[in-house]
């Protein structure tokens, strides 16, 4: 018999302890795949307007993917050989060269490696269709997903996972040459010496997560610290030291803690207490690094996944902050104007509830006095009177009503931004070109418009004497206002209206701002979720491999203690409490660097964020919960087997 053959047969034999390495295989391959072939989907393509920006932000974001199966294979590989290495050793114990073992472990990876390949390939073929509809549809599209292989999806995918199993077949031929013929048989009792703990250690992981927190929590307009280091560097150096701090916090401030338990008698020799608070200190410093790279995964992962989806939650709500107006722009044909109010009193599914038009002015103005940032030093602005706000405030449903006298002013920006914008209210600001008004004051700053963004510009509302006054001096334009309701479904109106009016006229729509939103939210929610989900899937993996493990190690102390007296339902309870403990630690970790930076990024765009962080977090938690209770039943079922 050849190696080959042999290498196959053990595989068949023994298929029950390869399933999990086999399975993690399979799963990297399915996902990778699908992802793949979404990049190269003719319904993407061609329903898509933007399919150059769709490829790009695959092409990203499969790089990503691409490292981190290789990552989680490479990882799965390593719990898989470590498992092993008791065999290993007695085949080098019986007198098998070591070139002969390395050769038959190298065939064995290269053989499992080939049949995920297919099966991954076989699966992600059929799952691509189901997904590619998923993304049809968080974009805005109502388009039926045609089910077909893309060929360069499949290179794309051979190419890839051929070099990670010839790699990993490679790291397990060498197996047998890096360890000493006693480390293979006592692999199972790596990392078991009690740990030592230092209060100054501890005091450091502490230290490394607060300056972290405290660089993220920083204004960065305002932030000496961020100004000092550097507006690149500074993020650079929170997630160093969050990453440092964390695995610190792991490996000695969770041992710390753990020994403090263990000082309690009382509760330390309750019931079978002993044997989970002795194995959980004894394997922490074995578990630091994991756990470290379990919370900074589900960090990742809910920070990406709430962002994304709080940009995809709010595209309404930011759609309708930039058009009050159903539909907007310039008089400056009635002809053209009478045919859009034929086209709109002709569509159906929307009712016309106001129609509009707006005497306005556009002013160009000294902005000096505001102390703008960012701004140029001169602006066109646009005037509307007193009445037209409030008529148009109450039309769009708004409680705010202005009563102007003489050169007072408010001004409306859906735009404002604190510390970037000007500094509106208090300031006076000249009107260049008018003869008998030198300035007007500021007196309320409104963060939203009753106009279209599109169409006009930032609006000041002054008084209807100075409006009146300042007509006669220049030229008025009107602006023709609809609201509609259904505005999410105007595309057709909105195609149709846009063919007929000339670019001057600032055409602006509500349709056509949500389904930009909805498409650009849409595909970076899409990725998001998706690599949460694997992010997620490849965390609870990794814990359920690691525990695993530690349940075939554990196995004897488990028999003995049944021998001695203590029931299944102890025994069970102190697998829970064990296992609860390597679950938890690394979720609340991970949720609270996840609060710290959406709550930065919350102030960094000046939005609210809490709503879908929330609903990502309950979700996420739910899946790690049902993750912990499939591990707990395994677990119960290896050590009383």
């Amino acid at each position: 018999m050849t190696l080959f053959q042999i290498a196959r047969k053990n595989i068949r034999k023994n298929f029950t302890n390869y399933f999990l390495y086999f399975s993690s295989m399979i799963f990297s391959i399915v996902i990778y795949f699908t992802f793949v072939s979404m990049k190269y989907d003719k319904t993407i393509q061609s329903a898509s307007e933007s399919s150059t920006k769709i490829s790009a932000a695959f092409n990203a974001a499969s790089v990503v993917l691409m490292i981190f199966v290789a990552i989680f294979i490479w990882y799965s590989n390593s719990f898989f050989t470590r498992k092993r290495k008791k065999e290993i050793g007695l085949y080098s114990l019986l007198g098998v060269r070591k070139k002969q073992i390395g050769r038959m472990l190298f065939y064995e990876n290269f053989i499992m490696g080939i049949m995920a390949l297919i099966i991954g390939i076989f699966l992600g073929s059929l799952l691509s269709k189901f997904f590619v509809s998923i993304l049809m549809k968080v974009m805005g599209y109502d388009v039926i997903a045609n089910y077909a292989i893309a060929p360069d999806a499949v290179i794309n995918t051979l190419i890839v996972f051929t070099i990670i199993t010839i790699i990993t077949s490679f790291y397990g031929y060498r197996l047998i040459y890096r360890f000493k013929l006693i480390e293979l048989f006592q692999a199972d009792k790596e990392g078991e010496k009690e740990p030592k703990s230092s209060f100054i250690t501890a005091m450091l992981a502490v230290l490394f997560i607060g300056i972290g927190y405290w660089l993220a929590l920083q204004n960065i307009l305002e932030s000496e610290a961020w100004r000092k280091i550097g507006i690149l560097v500074t993020p650079l150096v929170i997630i160093v030291t969050v990453i440092l701090g964390t695995y610190l916090l792991f490996s000695t401030v969770t041992i710390y803690l753990l020994k403090i338990s263990r000082n309690n008698k009382k509760k330390f020799w309750k019931g079978i207490n002993i044997i989970s608070t002795s194995q959980l200190l004894y394997r922490m410093k074995g578990n630091a690094h994991t756990l470290t790279i379990i919370a900074i995964l589900s960090a990742t992962t809910l920070t990406a996944v709430g962002a994304s989806y709080s940009l995809y939650y709010n595209n309404k709500s930011n759609a309708e902050l930039a058009n009050p107006n159903s539909i907007m722009f310039i008089n400056n044909d009635n002809q053209i104007t009478n045919k859009v109010k034929e086209l709109v009193s002709k569509v159906e599914n929307h009712d016309i509830t106001y129609h509009k038009v707006i005497p306005t002015l556009q002013m160009r103005v000294d902005t000096t006095s505001l102390n703008s940032k960012m701004g140029p030093e001169e602006a066109i602005y646009t005037m509307i009177s007193n009445s037209s706000f409030n008529e148009m405030a109450e039309l769009q449903k708004r409680e705010d009503h202005l009563s102007l006298e003489k050169n007072d002013a408010a001004v409306l920006d859906s735009g404002y931004y604190e510390g970037l914008s000007p500094e509106y209210v208090g300031s006076s600001i000249p009107l260049n070109g008018v003869s008998q008004t030198d300035e007007i004051m500021l007196k309320k700053l409104l963060k939203y418009n009753v106009l279209n963004v599109r169409t006009a510009n930032i609006t000041v509302v002054i008084s209807d004497e100075l409006f009146t006054q300042l007509e006669k001096e220049t030229t008025s334009i009107n602006m023709e206002t609809y609201g509609l309701s259904g505005g999410e479904n105007g595309k057709m109106l909105s195609k149709d209206i846009q063919s007929i009016l000339p670019e001057e006229a600032g055409f602006s729509s509500f349709y056509n701002d949500y389904a930009q939103g909805m498409e650009a939210a849409g595909l970076i929610i899409f990725i998001g979720a998706f690599l949460g989900l694997v992010f997620l899937a490849a965390t609870g993996s990794i814990i359920y491999f690691k525990q695993l493990t530690e349940a075939n190690s554990d196995k004897e102390r488990y028999v003995i203690l049944h021998k001695i007296g203590v029931n299944k339902k102890e025994i069970r309870k102190s697998i829970s409490k064990q296992v609860f403990f390597i679950f938890v630690l690394p979720l609340l970790v991970g949720i609270a660097h996840c609060v710290i930076a959406l709550t930065a990024l919350s102030r960094l765009l000046q939005t609210n964020l809490v709503v879908p962080v929330l609903i990502c977090i309950g979700i996420y938690v739910l899946i790690y919960i049902i993750y912990y209770f499939l591990t707990v039943r395994t677990y119960y079922k290896i050590v009383t087997k």
